[in-house]
């Protein structure tokens, strides 16, 4: 018999209490927040679709492995276990620990970047953008058409536009660091990534001399893609298509917050050993010995676990499953989304929402302030706050989208936490035509959205 309902593939054996607030109450918070959600606590949020990044539940068994990492300052058990299942994982030899993926980035593209140096993505999330833009290099986006029109189905909305990266490496001959593949696409709306795109994207790099990078920190969800929608991949496991990928790289980084199922940690696995070496040094310098950069042992040992429990069929078909549940959910009631709903979020398209509210007047931060007085929601705006930028005379540039994103923890809430988050969009729908946008009162100049204040207009 085929079941319509997804249940989890695991029983809950601990629990953390939510605690529940008023709408006045919420009112007062986000006015207390200056109207930015990363500036509320955690205690004051119901439902924290914020990110799915160090919010994951982790396994009995990573628990367990917890009580027996190895502190050892150099050449623990623990770092030996972590570095030889990420060499297995991405056939690399070179294995970085770091504490998170943003430190990963640092290092590395601190490294490559530069004035000067170009680098090119399907899309930069937003701490890998600034640390290279940090480094006065420029960042580049060339996703395919079909993946900044939110309401267009295609099954690797996510894949980059090969022939714009011919162009631009001819235009950029000796002047780019990398290109840098993000699987899944996190700020083009959480879109898969085709294995035969990132082989043509690989070819292309080799063929110019570039360094070729995957930011990975989804490919355990981006391989249930591929073997769900590409052809040939039927009967290759998930953790098969995800060395295959890896092997066409000469490098990735990746925050293990995310497909690690772990609340810290990341690494930047390398095959030359010349650019592994300078790396080193910085990872030295700037997190910690090579052997636990800025992890202690109990994190190596949750992360070597994790790695390996992501690819377990069951788990990962129960994640996308459960993803879209949410996404058909909100589709049904006509909320405009970016479709087709990705892994690990539903995006909602507050453009098409809020068609009354400009770009420039934040209609992203609008829905995310509305998500949380309604409901206690925390989520969290990628559009024309998070990427926006200034014109010379000091009118907003807007992002390609102004989306918003409902990215959900791994393993941590149940089907009825959805059914709420469903709900509330019921009056969200309701609301829309006298929802209000937004202005800037404070910004910092990289990174604007953690620390932004608002007003409402």
């Amino acid at each position: 018999m085929k079941h319509r309902t997804i249940i989890e593939p695991f029983r809950i054996k601990s629990v953390e209490p939510i605690g529940l607030s008023t709408e006045a109450e919420r009112t007062r918070y986000l006015a207390e927040a200056h109207y930015n959600p990363f500036l509320l606590r955690s205690r004051d949020v119901i439902i924290d679709l914020m990110t799915d990044s160090g919010t994951s539940a982790m396994s009995a068994h990573q628990w367990a492995g917890i009580m027996e990492g190895d502190e050892a300052y150099a050449g623990s058990r623990s770092w030996e276990r972590m570095q030889a299942e990420v060499q297995d994982l991405t056939g690399m030899e070179h294995v970085l620990p770091t504490h998170q993926g943003r430190a990963a980035e640092r290092i590395l593209y601190g490294h490559l970047g530069g004035p000067g140096k170009v680098f090119i993505s399907n899309t930069h999330f937003d701490t890998t953008r600034a640390n290279i833009e940090y480094t006065g290099a420029i960042a580049i986006d060339i996703p395919i058409a079909e993946g900044r029109d939110p309401a267009h189905e295609h099954p690797f909305k996510g894949n980059m536009d090969v022939t714009a990266l011919e162009a631009l490496l001819r235009e950029n001959k000796g002047k780019v660091g990398a290109v840098i593949l993000t699987v899944t696409n996190n700020s083009g709306g959480g879109q898969p990534v085709s294995l035969a795109n990132a082989e043509a994207v690989g070819r292309i790099c080799r063929g110019h001399g570039v360094p070729f990078l995957l930011d990975c920190c989804r490919i355990a969800e981006n391989s249930w893609f591929i073997k769900d929608r590409e052809e040939g991949m039927e009967g290759v496991t998930y953790r098969g298509i995800a060395q295959r990928m890896f092997s066409l790289a000469d490098g990735a980084v990746m925050s293990a917050k995310k497909d690690a199922l772990v609340n810290m940690g990341g690494f930047l696995a390398l095959r030359d050993a010349t650019l592994a070496e300078a790396c080193i040094n910085l990872l030295i310098i700037t997190e910690g010995f090579t052997t636990y950069g800025g992890l202690s042992g109990r994190d190596m040992e949750a992360i070597a676990i994790g790695l390996q429990e992501v690819f377990d069929p069951d788990y990962l078909d129960y994640r996308i499953k459960s993803t879209t549940f949410v996404g058909r959910k909100l589709h049904e009631l006509g909320v405009p989304l970016m479709r087709p709903i990705g892994g690990h979020a539903v995006y909602i398209d507050a453009k098409a929402l809020y068609p009354h509210i400009p770009p420039h007047e934040y209609p992203g931060q609008a829905l995310v302030c509305e998500l949380y007085r309604l409901a206690g929601i925390r989520s969290v705006e990628i559009g024309s706050v998070m990427f926006g930028t200034y014109r010379p005379d000091g009118t907003l540039q807007p992002s390609a989208m102004e989306l918003v994103r409902l990215a959900i923890p791994r393993r941590v809430y149940t089907q009825s936490h959805m059914e709420y988050v469903a709900e509330t969009f019921e009056e969200v729908m309701r609301e829309r035509s006298r929802t209000r946008g937004f202005r800037i009162t404070k910004e910092p100049r990289f990174l604007r959205h953690f620390t932004a204040h608002f007003e409402p207009l």
